[in-house]
């Protein structure tokens, strides 16, 4: 299979690409290029929001754990609540915001990607529906809810 997206109106995505000004793909990865990264907002989707409860699921150091932290906030995808434990000092819980939010499908189809291509077994987890119990995947579709693949897609500049 190999199928392409088509190219409409002036658009060389490898121009931005390189200059990294306008590419939505490269500020993406740049935000979100270590795995550490990934690993947390998983876990933040799973639940952790405290320090140790990432750091532990994780399998992060303390050190990688709050630099990764720091930089999520930093960019809006996690937020910093204050709280505090009967007798002991403040301290802060990482939330999702709703940019945070945003990226769970992007979450999911990684997911879903790796269990198909990346594991022999199916993977060792899967998302069910709550209210009838069926698998959750991904999928593409149009603003009218056409399901669409690859080849019937055209990369265009936006207006």
């Amino acid at each position: 299979m190999t199928t392409t997206l088509r190219m409409t109106g002036k658009l060389d995505p490898r121009d931005s690409w390189t200059a990294g000004a306008g590419c939505s793909i490269a500020k993406s990865v740049e935000l979100l290029s270590t795995r550490s990264a990934f690993l947390l907002m998983r876990e933040a989707f799973y639940g952790a929001t405290r320090f140790e409860e990432f750091v532990r699921r994780a399998e992060l150091t303390d050190a990688t754990a709050s630099t990764r932290l720091h930089e999520l906030v930093e960019h809006g995808l996690l937020e910093l609540e204050p709280y505090q434990e009967p007798g002991q000092r403040t301290r802060h819980r990482y939330l999702l915001t709703e940019k945070g939010a945003d990226l769970f499908p992007v979450i999911v189809s990684l997911m879903q990607w790796g269990n198909r291509w990346l594991s022999d077994t199916g993977g060792p987890a899967e998302l069910l529906h709550r209210g009838c119990g069926a698998t959750v995947g991904t999928e593409l579709r149009c603003e009218h809810g056409h399901t669409v693949e690859l080849a019937d897609l055209d990369l265009a500049p936006t207006p």
